[in-house]
């Protein structure tokens, strides 16, 4: 068996890895997340170079992360990574964490888009405005600044009930033994990007934008006294690039696939730099078109909105209602085939953990007649449900990007650690431009994870509250084993 999957493999040309490198990661990010970051660095220009860093910062951790694959192909991805470099302990902090905030927050998430976009179509029924208003508010002082956290569950109810809907409902299909067809990937990726190149020649060519709205920025809005500085700066900067990571999350995963292809010292790289050129490519090239078309004071009043997609609303700028319909419909059935993408694969890490005894027992079971992971996938799913009631699009993606991030690095770190104690281990992919290139992707989650406890302090510690719960589980699930 291990033999026919390696032949398999090794098949892979560098053609077909580019292509898997642009389908896990270009998703919903691309068509939403130009607005919120218009509304922290107000600049059209900055915009797009945290288009442009967010990229290249996501390239250097993909080939960080891609000779540790290469290490460890097959075996299990980060679970068996970090059970490898670091211990037990720091395997099953990533597991919980994934199963707490990366990978729920990510389904929760991806519907969000898919229900917005519906919204775009037909708006959703919502509940009286008292229920959808009833939560928590207060404000808080930290680093010298206000913030105000909110819990509002029932706030834009609409959207938040068909976002439910249908994570429940493509968790039941799962459940039922679905699989996705192995060009489906593919034919969604072909979708996107047709739908990114008719917003670029329509947007360009129709649109009726002017190069004034890229070179002009958007009033910044700020309190009595203040003032737009240096510092003010370098946060709305890292705030735009939690959300630019959102639109790059997925190429950890290509390095599962670091040891097994034809050629992997060669083709990966390759691969990997060629694939992120292109997506990079696209993504200043289509966000460059809607700040073309819309000033960079519309997309700030995009984002203060609750369901604006800024795709739609450029669309709609020069084509109507209609071919706002027509890029909502785009968007849905792309976030539709992405939702049941990522609820499919990550039950199999938490079946996984719990056969080590690191989950809850019933997680361990498999349906006899569908061979599906079930109980772990609706422990997924409903913990999803409860993330969708706990806040935005902008505030689960946040939150799960600062989450992820920790693991990012460990996983780069690992290069060094692995480096150091098994120098003679076989490496079919080492990192290129090492020790700098996994030395600075370190440095740059370290400078990330900081600047968000100051700048996005909320979704920071709601991020790290998660992953910490999964501790006293941890003592509880190896008491009898110390």
């Amino acid at each position: 068996m291990e033999k026919q999957q390696g032949q398999l493999q090794r098949s892979l040309s560098t053609a077909a890895v580019v292509m898997l490198v642009i389908s896990s990661v270009i998703g919903s990010g691309v068509y939403k997340k130009v607005a919120p970051m218009s509304a922290e660095l107000f600049s059209p220009g900055w915009v797009l170079l945290a288009w442009v860093l967010g990229g290249l910062i996501s390239l250097f951790g993909a080939l960080s992360n891609a000779e540790i694959a290469g290490m460890m192909a097959g075996s299990g991805g980060e679970y068996v990574y970090f059970r490898r470099i670091y211990g037990r302990f720091v395997a099953f902090l990533w597991g919980w964490s994934t199963f707490a905030v990366i990978k729920t927050a990510a389904v929760a998430s991806i519907a969000y888009v898919f229900s917005q976009s519906l919204n775009a179509i037909v708006k959703l029924p919502r509940l009286p405005e008292f229920i959808e208003q009833a939560g928590l508010r207060f404000n808080y002082n930290w680093s010298g600044e206000v913030h105000q956290f909110a819990f509002l569950p029932f706030e834009n109810s609409g959207v938040k009930i068909c976002t439910i809907l249908l994570i429940l409902g493509l968790t039941f299909l799962n459940t039922r033994g679905l699989k996705s067809a192995a060009g489906l990937s593919r034919g969604i990726t072909y979708l996107v990007l047709g739908s990114l190149a008719l917003i670029v020649i329509s947007g360009l060519f129709f649109g009726g934008g002017s190069w004034t709205n890229i070179q002009t920025a958007a009033t910044p809005v700020l309190d009595e006294g203040e003032i737009f500085d240096g510092w003010s700066l370098l946060k709305g900067l890292f705030t735009a690039l939690l959300a630019a990571f959102w639109a790059y999350e997925g190429w950890n995963t290509i390095g599962f696939i670091g040891g097994e292809i034809k050629n992997p010292n060669r083709t990966l790289p390759l691969a990997l730099f060629s694939g992120m050129m292109v997506i990079i490519g696209v993504y200043v090239l289509v966000n460059f078109t809607y700040l073309y078309v819309l000033p960079a004071e519309e997309m700030v009043n995009i984002a203060k909105g609750k369901n604006g997609i800024a795709a739609v609303e450029v669309i709609r700028h020069f084509a109507g209602n209609t071919g706002a319909v027509l890029i909502s419909i785009v968007i849905a059935l792309t976030t539709l085939g992405c939702t049941n993408s990522t609820i499919l694969m990550p039950p199999r890490v938490y079946q996984a953990m719990a056969e080590d005894g690191l989950f809850f027992k019933r997680a361990r079971a498999i349906h006899p007649k569908f061979g599906t992971p079930n109980p772990a996938l609706w422990m997924q799913g409903i913990w999803a449900c409860l993330l969708v009631l706990s806040g935005s699009f902008d505030q689960l993606t946040d939150m799960l990007i600062f989450a992820a991030f920790f693991f990012y690095g460990a996983t780069a770190f690992g290069v060094f650690v692995m480096r150091i104690r098994e120098p003679n281990a076989e490496r079919p992919y080492r990192v290129f431009g090492y020790p700098i290139i996994p030395a600075l992707f370190v440095l740059f989650c370290l400078t990330l994870i900081v600047v968000t406890c100051f700048s996005k302090p909320g979704e920071a510690l709601a991020g790290s509250v998660l992953m910490l719960t999964g501790v006293p589980f941890y003592l509880w699930w190896t008491r009898r084993k110390v």
